[in-house]
C-alpha cells in the first residue's frame, strides 16, 4: 500500500507529540509543500529556517509525524525515495515517470467493480489508493518538442 501513515494506529498521538522548534519547522515545511518532498528536500528546507538542525533530527521527526498521523509517507515505486504528504486523508497520486513530480488527485472506483473484484478473488477490500504513472504536462511538452525537432 503506497500511503503509509496518515490514519495512524501508532503509539504516538498527535496531541502527545511535543513540538520543539525543530519539529515544528519540519511539520511546517511538509504542511506548506505541495510537491511531496523527500526527506532530503525537507532537511534542506528546514535548514533554511533553523540553523544547525541535524539530519537525524529531521528523519526522526518525519517518522514521528507519520506515526502520529500528522503526515503521510508515500512509497511511489521500487528504487524511489520516500515522499511526505501533508494530506493524510485518502487520496490518489499522479506520478511523472520522467521528472518524478507528484500531484494529488482523486480516483473514484465504481462500487460494482469493487464488488466484482471481491467476488472473483474472495478478497475483502478495506480501502484503496491509486497511483497513475505517466508524463506531467511539462515533460509531455518537452517530449513533443523533441519529436517535432526530429
Amino acid at each position: 500500500m503506497p500511503v503509509v501513515g496518515g490514519d495512524s494506529g501508532g503509539s504516538v498521538s498527535a496531541s502527545a507529540l511535543r513540538l520543539t522548534p525543530q519539529r515544528r519547522a519540519v511539520l511546517d515545511v511538509v504542511a506548506e509543500s505541495d510537491d511531496h518532498p523527500t526527506a532530503g528536500q525537507v532537511l534542506d528546507r528546514v535548514r533554511e529556517r533553523v540553523e544547525g538542525v541535524g539530519a537525524a533530527t529531521v528523519y526522526r521527526t518525519l517518522a514521528l509525524l507519520v506515526e502520529s498521523g500528522q503526515v503521510a509517507e508515500l512509497r511511489l515505486g521500487q528504487g524511489q525515495a520516500l515522499r511526505y504528504d501533508h494530506t493524510v486523508y485518502r487520496h490518489d497520486h499522479l506520478v511523472c515517470t520522467a521528472c518524478g513530480q507528484v500531484q494529488d488527485t482523486h480516483v473514484q472506483l465504481d462500487a460494482g467493480a469493487l464488488a466484482e473484484l471481491e467476488e472473483k478473488t474472495s478478497f475483502t477490500v478495506a480501502g484503496y489508493d491509486v497511483q497513475l504513472h505517466g508524463r506531467c504536462a511539462r515533460c509531455a511538452a518537452q517530449d513533443n518538442a523533441k519529436e517535432s525537432a526530429q
